[in-house]
């Protein structure tokens, strides 16, 4: 998942919605990166550059808003560093708040705790980098949340790029070396005791081998790579 950084400690803060009225009881989080250049997609920049990485990762932020803006949950994105007022997450869809929290784990479980305390009975985290998700996959994944407490999404480097559920439960964001190829497994682990619902297993976009053979990804590269 497209996931990370600080807490924002200055005047961006006060752009947050610390609390809102849900129009739903289901809800997407949708982890986001500043988009700024030599700081996303650092792993892809190995290969193409932090120019095409900034170029490919706003291309990704793209893709997101469009296969989430029409789906008929709240929607909320949380930013790894300051809050836009002005980007491309129009503020009539998605509710903006700051992720929380010294890791991964800390900034998940936590997003995932005010979702259930505002009233959302279905919580699905995502993302922001995931050319391989589509509007159908996410409603299919809020479906499952009807017959199974957690919905996971694997992805094929060994971690999620989906995580879903109808109560927190903290073992999910604890004890984990995240980025690494044991996250999936280790959280299955967390949950062999309860009602899960597996996707199918998704590319997530970490390296120029991901993206080489994408036609979509073309126009970004640097000539030396088309």
């Amino acid at each position: 998942m497209g996931l990370l950084s600080k807490k924002d400690t200055g005047a961006e803060a006060d752009f947050e919605t610390e609390f809102h009225f849900p129009t739903s009881d289901k809800t997407l989080l949708i982890f986001t990166r500043n988009p700024e250049l030599g700081k996303v997609k650092t792993r892809l920049a190995g290969g193409v550059g932090d120019d095409a990485a900034l170029e490919i990762y706003k291309f990704l932020l793209k893709h997101t808003v469009s296969i989430t803006q029409n789906l008929r949950v709240d929607k909320q994105v949380f930013y790894s560093e300051k809050i836009r007022p002005e980007d491309l997450w129009d503020t009539e869809k998605y509710i903006k708040k700051l992720q929380h929290g010294e890791d991964l784990g800390a900034r998940m479980q936590q997003a995932f705790s005010r979702a259930f305390s505002d009233g959302y009975r279905k919580a699905i985290i995502i993302g922001s980098d995931m050319y391989d998700l589509s509007q159908s996959d996410l409603e299919e994944a809020f479906a499952a949340l009807d017959h199974h407490d957690f919905v996971v999404g694997p992805a094929e480097d060994g971690g999620y790029y989906l995580l879903g559920m109808k109560f927190l439960k903290p073992e999910l964001f604890q004890h984990k070396n995240w980025g690494t190829e044991t996250v999936l497994e280790d959280t299955l682990q967390d949950l062999k005791s309860e009602s899960v619902k597996l996707l199918e297993v998704r590319n997530d976009v970490d390296y120029y081998e991901d993206i080489k053979d994408i036609d979509a990804f073309k126009p970004f590269l640097p000539d030396h790579l088309k």
